[in-house]
Order: C-alpha cells, then sequence, then structure tokens
C-alpha cells in the first residue's frame, strides 16, 4: 500500500457536492493549491488560501500564530488542492495532530470546478 493509500484510507473523503454542502454547515474550507495553482484561475467562495508549508501550526487551535477560525479540535476542516493528491496527505496529517474531522476533496479543485459548482474570480483569501 503507498503512502497516498494509506493516508485516503483513514480519511472519509468527500465529493466537490458534499464539501459545498458541509462548507454551507459550518465547516472550514481550505485552499492548500500552490500560488501558482491559484494565479490566473478562479476559487472557491468563502475558502481560505495557506500554504502546506504552514498549514499545521496555522490550523492548530493550541498555537498562537493559528488563524481565527482554527478554533478546535472538532472543526471540521476540508482541504482542496488541484487534484486532490497533496490534499489526502495533509488531511491525514492534520488528524494525526487530533484535527480528527480534517479530510479532503476527491479530485480537488479541478473537479470541483468541472461539477460546475460556485468559483470566485476576484481576489483570495490568503493566510501565511
Amino acid at each position: 500500500m503507498s503512502l497516498l493509500e494509506h493516508a485516503r484510507a483513514g480519511l472519509d473523503r468527500l465529493s466537490p457536492e458534499q464539501a459545498l454542502a458541509e462548507q454551507r454547515s459550518g465547516a472550514l474550507l481550505i485552499d492548500v493549491r500552490t500560488d501558482t495553482h491559484r494565479a490566473g484561475t478562479a476559487g472557491v467562495p468563502g475558502a481560505i488560501a495557506v500554504d502546506l508549508t504552514v498549514l499545521p501550526w496555522r490550523l492548530d487551535p493550541g498555537f498562537s500564530h493559528r488563524i481565527p477560525e482554527a478554533t478546535d479540535f472538532d472543526r471540521r476542516i476540508i482541504l482542496f488542492c488541484r487534484h486532490g493528491y497533496s490534499s489526502s496527505l495533509a488531511a491525514w496529517n492534520l488528524r494525526q495532530m487530533g484535527l480528527h474531522r480534517a479530510t479532503d476533496i476527491v479530485g480537488g479543485f479541478d473537479a470541483w470546478e468541472a461539477a460546475g459548482l460556485p468559483l470566485h474570480h476576484g481576489p483570495v483569501d490568503v493566510r501565511p
């Protein structure tokens, strides 16, 4: 079993439609695409962009430099990257930290866009 398969086995991965429904119910949607992948493309309304290199401590509710939305270990966090590979590994990593409801979107942003779900074409909420 590959590391990716192992990581995904522990996640309750979501379709883009399921992710949208959960976002509307209060889940935190995190865009972990690189700056290059976000440049010149749309975004997901309400998503917060956080670089993978700082993701663990920016989402750690006990860390002084967390984002304000990272309120507790029970918060539902849904990650997405471009295709759904990096986000799976990152969600698995967050679960190892105790963020037991972290998951990702099957197919990433590309699947969201292909599903015809809402897109945002303005500035992105980037949290370095």
